[in-house]
């Protein structure tokens, strides 16, 4: 058994079965690749991909346990390299981050511009994506740090720790008489069309909590995932923009008009998680700190060691978190 044959049987079931997508990926061979596969199944003595003449159709129950087992092998593998690059230089390496568009584009930039100035031969890599996609990609290892406000129940396999609590803004062109009539209710809001966030995007269940609470529906006409886009919008005219308070920027919306909606919907949490056998080298713990500073070395250790949720829990009960 080799670790290339495991590489490929991961790799093909990463890419949906597809070996011709895993050959130019792994820039191999297709027929390489199905041999080494055939290869690996005659010394296991079972099949691995049920197939329908040199198509593979589908993950044998033996398959799906050997994939999962292979794919545990490899990250161990590269944890032995990250262990051994550590020793050897400390300041050189990768990270790979996983979020959605809002942190990428408004968190991210500070933190990101200072761990370069620290790390300047650490090479970054950013993806973006959905929560379920951002949750794949840091339980597969193919990012090292996953960052994400919604669909939290898609993160059961990876450690996620809070980061800090954010609310809402009311967007509208300037003059608009939403912003200029006082305090705004989720009725005012309901009675508006509404531009925001596509659901399990940026908080936007906390947009929905609220209104079924109050008993009303709101008239959402455009939802977007890129926060500029939703400017964009409400920019046309098309409606009532809400969005997270760190994408307002006056000086550069200035043409836009933000009333505060902290009052009207309860704050978001962003969290940072991590695969729980993550090998944390030093420019990841500094990461980590950076974009939450209350999340110290020690404090990751120790949530990265915690046996459950609960106790996971118990490490930040009493953490007063940032609001941004």
């Amino acid at each position: 058994m080799k670790l290339q044959q495991l590489r490929y049987v991961v790799e093909v079931a990463r890419n949906g079965l597809n070996v011709s997508a895993t050959a130019r990926k792994l820039y191999a061979s297709q027929p390489g690749i199905s041999k080494q596969i055939r290869l690996l199944e005659h010394e296991l003595g079972v099949e691995i991909f049920a197939r329908s003449g040199k198509q593979l159709t589908r993950l044998t129950p033996a398959g799906e346990a050997i994939v999962a087992l292979a794919g545990e092998i490899l990250r161990q593998v590269e944890n032995t390299k990250r262990v051994a690059h550590e020793y050897r230089n400390e300041r050189q390496g990768s990270l790979a981050i996983a979020t959605t568009h809002t942190q990428a584009r408004y968190a991210l930039p500070p933190v990101i511009d200072a761990f370069r100035a620290r790390y300047p031969d650490v090479a970054l890599h950013m993806n973006q994506g959905t929560p379920m996609q951002i949750a794949e990609l840091a339980a597969t290892g193919a990012a090292d740090f996953a960052i994400a406000t919604e669909g939290i129940e898609h993160f059961k396999d990876l450690v996620m720790m809070p980061c800090y609590e954010w609310n809402r803004v009311i967007i509208a062109p300037q003059g608009h008489p939403l912003t200029e009539q006082g305090a705004v209710t989720l009725a005012d809001l309901a009675a508006q069309p509404l531009v925001t966030y596509v659901f399990g995007f940026t908080g936007r269940s906390r947009l929905d909590e609220a209104f079924a609470a109050a008993e009303l529906t709101p008239n959402v006409v455009f939802t977007a995932t890129d926060t500029d886009v939703i400017k964009t919008y409400v920019r046309l005219g098309l409606g009532v923009g809400i969005i997270a308070g760190m994408a307002y920027d006056p000086a550069q919306d200035e043409d836009l008009a933000a009333v505060d909606a902290s009052h009207l919907f309860r704050p978001s949490r962003t969290y940072i998680g991590c695969r729980k056998d993550a090998f944390m080298r030093r420019f990841m713990l500094d990461f980590i700190a950076l974009f939450a500073e209350h999340l110290t070395p020690q404090l990751v250790r120790a949530s990265l060691a915690a046996g459950s949720a609960a106790k996971r829990e118990q490490l930040f009960a009493e953490i007063a978190l940032p609001n941004r």
